[in-house]
């Protein structure tokens, strides 16, 4: 059966519906919240809560300490207990979202699941400055994310029709506020955090989360229609999935950990980054030390700059030469991305050799190189599943692909904590290694599956929906 396409309501701003920019705005803020508190996640872990006289005082951490130990293995140190939390959140807000996804595309829409999430996290947030409540704010946080992100990210995509060529640079544009985002939070939180009070900086982030609930809501009108559920679904004609449905789907799992091995670099960047970082950058200024989470706005500044600059890029390519399909632009992003953590691997045999602290300017060339690549990847890859995935379950499999950074993140909590056995330049390496690898395996996905995963001839049929609705 064909979907018709419903335009969302009101008057385009910049060539895009209006309810983009309110999502935009949205997950600005809402990740402002997330990006403030992964800033200061592993350094108030190693720095506070998990010494002695503070561990004692967190209600139900004997039994958090249990569980992470039976998917790590010991954890004998602060440090190794420190990255294995770090991971695991990192891990869980990424693989929930799927759920929330089958939420939201079976039960209560996504308007409402997004809002029931954002409040989740709000209260997860506020929940953090008090150290008794660590274990239960790390709960409502899980369960916020996972109804907010993955369903958030669909209504980025169903503003647009099947053809319609926007969506890509919607996503990049979706990308970019979140980068701006990052930019702010950790220069916000890390500050209140690490020069006031680490509750302050977490503080910081429920109010964050608080504004992304108020833009959401004002906004709701200009959203897109909702799918029919529950008994609307059952009287409504079934869609029934196709052989070729099925295939995609299952080419879309698969490319699963191969993304995950793409993104194994970036996701350092919230966890052994910051620790290495803390030991071996230079990070005095002016007779001030610089706070290592303001490394997290560095990286974004410098993405967001990558972000706008790929946008630009193929917009230009576009005018002159047929654009690559989505994999190729995966694999290139992987390919240049594979080049950040070597970086760090040279700076790391330079302090061994000199027994000087590091320049920033090694961190500036990591980031730049490391930003370029992600600006290639994570937005191109958000694109691929929201067009390729049957729209039967384009929520759930928007949250499938947050999966690749629950399977990163999960693998980052046991690898982070190999900086403390392992040389700098061997750990670093190794991360290098494990990009590239993926990027050669996303040429044998582009080789094998180009043509199931090109439009469907049905969809490039559909004209484009690009007039809206009166306002």
């Amino acid at each position: 059966m064909t979907v018709v396409f419903t335009p969302p309501a009101g008057k385009e701003i910049l060539g895009h519906p209006r309810g983009l920019w309110y999502l935009v705005f949205a997950e600005a803020w809402e990740r402002f919240s997330y990006y403030g508190m992964q800033a200061l996640l592993v350094l108030y872990l190693t720095q506070y809560l998990l010494l002695p006289g503070n561990i004692e005082n967190v209600a139900g951490f004997e039994a958090l300490r249990r569980f992470l130990e039976s998917l790590y293995g010991p954890l004998a140190t602060p440090l190794t207990l420190a990255a294995a939390i770090t991971g695991l959140y990192s891990a869980g807000v990424y693989f929930t979202p799927m759920i929330g996804g089958y939420i939201a595309d079976r039960w209560l829409g996504r308007t409402t699941t997004v809002t029931i999430g954002a409040l989740f996290m709000v209260a997860g947030h506020f929940l953090m400055a008090f150290e008794v409540a660590f274990v239960a704010a790390i709960l409502c946080l899980f369960i916020g994310v996972g109804l907010f992100k993955g369903n958030i990210a669909s209504q980025v995509g169903e503003l647009y029709g099947p053809a319609d060529l926007r969506r890509s640079s919607a996503f990049q544009a979706y990308l970019l506020g979140i980068q701006v985002a990052v930019i702010v939070a950790p220069i916000v939180t890390g500050f209140l955090g690490e020069k006031v009070a680490w509750h302050y900086g977490f503080g910081a982030a429920g109010v964050g989360m608080a504004i992304a609930v108020v833009v959401y809501r004002w906004g709701r009108k200009y959203l897109p229609p909702e799918r029919p559920r529950g008994a609307a679904a059952k009287s409504a004609p079934s869609e029934k999935f196709t052989g070729r449905d099925w295939a995609t789907m299952a080419v879309l799992i698969a490319l699963l950990p191969v993304l995950a091995a793409t993104a194994i670099g970036n996701q350092e960047i919230f966890n052994a980054y910051l620790l290495w970082g803390e030991q071996n950058y230079n990070l005095v200024f002016f007779g001030e030390t610089m706070p290592v989470s303001w490394l997290v706005s560095l990286d974004a500044i410098i993405s967001t700059a990558t972000v706008g600059g790929a946008l630009v890029f193929w917009s230009v390519y576009a005018r002159y030469r047929k654009e690559p399909n989505e994999i190729i632009k995966l694999a290139i992003g992987a390919v240049i991305a594979a080049g950040a953590p070597m970086i760090l691997a040279m700076a790391s045999a330079n302090v061994a050799a000199t027994g000087e602290k590091a320049s920033l300017l090694w961190g500036l060339g990591f980031h730049i190189v490391n930003d370029i690549g992600f600006a290639m990847v994570f937005p191109v890859g958000l694109a691929l599943f929201s067009r390729a995935a049957p729209r039967q379950v384009g929520g759930l499999f928007i949250g499938i692909y947050y999966l690749h950074l629950f399977i990163c993140n999960f693998a980052t909590g046991k690898v982070a904590g190999l900086i403390e056995t392992m040389s700098g330049y061997n750990f670093w390496a190794m991360h290098a290694a494990i990009v590239f690898g993926g990027a050669l395996a996303l040429v044998v996905f582009a080789v094998l599956f180009d043509k199931l995963l090109a439009p469907k001839a049905e969809d490039i049929a559909t004209p484009p929906a690009a007039q809206p609705a009166p306002a």
